[in-house]
């Protein structure tokens, strides 16, 4: 399965590959890492048929998670999006669910509920 997340933070990357070093390892899941919702949709466009999950922060510089859920959703309605924030604010949630986010996660990310969630989509 392969999995993008979108983050401004750098630090992310290494992250997950801790979190998830075992699957990785027994090719369950692909990652790759993008740092804007620009470069997001770039590679969106070059990947969409085997891109199967989108986790995405909601506060970046630019174009912000909410707005490339949207861009998503009307144009990629089958890829999931993961919304994550580290501001659990009902504005934040209510505008993710009605571009129609699939799941709404708050940092700090718990992994191990985040790998149920993408265990169920396999």
């Amino acid at each position: 399965m392969n999995i993008m997340v979108v983050d401004d933070e750098q630090d992310i990357r290494l992250l997950f590959k801790q979190k998830f070093r075992k699957e990785i390892r027994q090719n369950k899941l692909e990652f790759s890492f993008v740092f804007s919702a620009e470069d997001a949709l770039t590679c969106i466009n070059k990947q969409e048929s085997h891109l199967i999950l989108i986790l995405a922060d909601i506060n970046m510089p630019g174009m912000n998670g909410l707005e490339l859920l949207k861009i998503i959703k009307e144009n990629y309605p089958e890829i999931k999006v993961f919304m994550v924030t580290a501001y659990g604010d009902d504005y934040n949630y209510q505008t993710a669910i009605k571009y129609g986010a699939d799941d709404y996660l708050t940092k700090p990310i718990k992994f191990e509920n985040l790998k149920e969630k993408i265990s169920e989509l396999l």
